[in-house]
């Protein structure tokens, strides 16, 4: 299993993220209406062929040499292999894949699994986004001292070209705890020192960077993907889903050739990742409280999910920041002027040739398919259960999880068991004790919003809890 680390085997994890979580910036280029968004034509791809795509081929072309990832894997301790892979990738975790470094020598990069995978109940559930990363480091300092380690010149060379892209983007890529992703912030740093029209990278940037502090994002299921017309939570990514996903290599790709090359195989990639569906809930229902929560959901809630089953109908809508109330930082970021070279970027360039950015000032309500495994809760992870999604006046100020164990989870209230906290992360001396705080008073951070449970009865809430375990 996958665990949380000591601080600077963590760190070092993070220096080789390289941009494998996708989740590319937007900002006021296009800005896209709020309410209903309209389908787009997705390229047909084959879904077995992705996944052997996602966790076998390069597209990430650079990494830490193969030999050093072997040393630094008696830090990871044991870790989860997937079925059917072969060569050097056989015996590496999930979320690591061996390619050929342009030296000819084979090094280690993350795959997207990285992000994109997580544990439930002590197993692995591809599409599960990872609430336990720790993003609280620049990687900087720990991918330079791997220099050190380095024996040959071809060694020397992939190391300095992976931890030359590291140290760039690093300061960019810090959140305020563990548990959210900065994804938005990595890969406008990328963008900032890679040329649009040829993406060849330049080692000082072209372009003004992001603001250091990244703004914290919850990574999202992937089994939403089939149903959603447009990527991201601002439905940013509009147009070819699996183009846009694919920013996930730019930090390693540095000419249109490799990024074609990519490309050929990327729909078959968008393709798995449709095919994917949520877990089933692994214990118990009382189906008569759920069919009666079925009803309270379907008056107070399906406006905005969907309808499930058979004849359910997801309506795609993005809900404006007035009526959602939630923390606004990240829609308001990418709908402004300041923001706006990114997504002009982004559209200027190979990958926003097919579509391109065109953020909303809101967030889509997303459809609720597994909602129960994929806790916590907002587009920043603020709520800890779906209890206090329908009742906000429960919601913590400061928290953090019990634990950060797959098993500890809870049934009833529908999210990972907690501790409520007395201060925030300026009321904390120990600074490994800072980072687990999820602190909603700072920026970007607020668990305000979403109130439209708290008007129902708290039988009427019990009720909707229990018809989510069905979903």
């Amino acid at each position: 299993m996958k665990r949380l680390l000591p601080a600077p085997a963590l760190a070092l994890l993070l220096a080789l993220l390289q941009g494998a979580c996708s989740g590319s910036g937007s900002q006021n280029g296009p800005v896209s209406p709020v309410g209903p968004v309209p389908a787009s034509s997705q390229r047909p791809g084959v879904p077995a062929a992705g996944y052997v795509a996602l966790v076998d081929f390069n597209y990430i072309p650079c990494g830490v040499p193969y030999r050093l990832f072997q040393q630094l894997s008696s830090v990871l301790g044991p870790q989860t292999t997937l079925p059917g892979r072969s060569g050097l990738n056989a015996n590496l975790p999930y979320f690591a894949t061996a390619v050929t470094g342009e030296t000819g020598i084979p090094v280690v990069t993350l795959n997207c699994l990285n992000c994109h995978a997580a544990f439930f109940d002590g197993k692995l559930v591809i599409g599960l986004g990872d609430s336990t990363g720790d993003y609280t480091q620049d990687p900087t300092p720990y991918a330079l001292a791997l220099g050190s380690m380095t024996k040959t010149l071809e060694e020397r060379l992939e190391w300095q070209k992976w931890s030359e892209r590291i140290s760039a983007i690093g300061p960019y890529t810090t959140t305020s705890t563990v548990g959210v992703n900065p994804a938005e912030n990595l890969s406008a740093a990328i963008f900032a020192h890679r040329d649009p029209r040829t993406l060849a990278w330049s080692h000082d940037p072209l372009m003004a960077p992001p603001l250091k502090q990244a703004p914290g994002l919850k990574v999202p299921p992937w089994w939403r993907v089939a149903k959603k017309n447009a990527l991201y939570y601002d439905t940013s990514g509009r147009g070819d889903h699996a183009r846009e996903m694919m920013t996930a290599s730019s930090l390693c790709t540095d000419t249109i050739a490799q990024a074609e090359q990519i490309d050929s195989f990327f729909p078959d990639i968008e393709a798995y990742i449709e095919s994917i569906q949520p877990p089933v809930w692994p214990w118990a229902i009382d189906q008569t409280k759920a069919a009666q929560g079925k009803t309270v959901f379907e008056a107070t809630c399906s406006r905005c999910h969907g309808t499930y089953g058979p004849a359910g109908v997801y309506p795609n809508t993005v809900v404006d920041l007035p009526t959602i109330g939630s923390d606004p930082l990240l829609a308001q970021f990418e709908t402004s002027g300041d923001w706006s070279r990114f997504t002009l970027w982004f559209n200027e360039s190979f990958y926003g040739a097919l579509g391109g950015l065109a953020p909303a000032p809101g967030y889509i309500a997303p459809p609720l398919d597994g909602v129960w495994a994929t806790a916590p809760y907002l587009h920043n992870g603020s709520v800890p259960t779906i209890a206090a999604m329908l009742d906000s006046t429960t919601r913590p100020t400061y928290w953090m999880r019990q634990s950060f164990s797959s098993t500890d989870y809870d049934p009833v209230n529908l999210g990972w068991n907690y501790q409520t906290l007395s201060a925030g992360k300026a009321g904390q001396t120990d600074p490994n004790m800072k980072s687990l705080v999820y602190d909603t008073t700072l920026p970007g951070y607020s668990n305000q919003g979403h109130t439209f449970g708290d008007a129902l009865s708290a039988s009427d809430r019990a009720a909707v809890l229990e018809y989510l375990k069905t979903l």
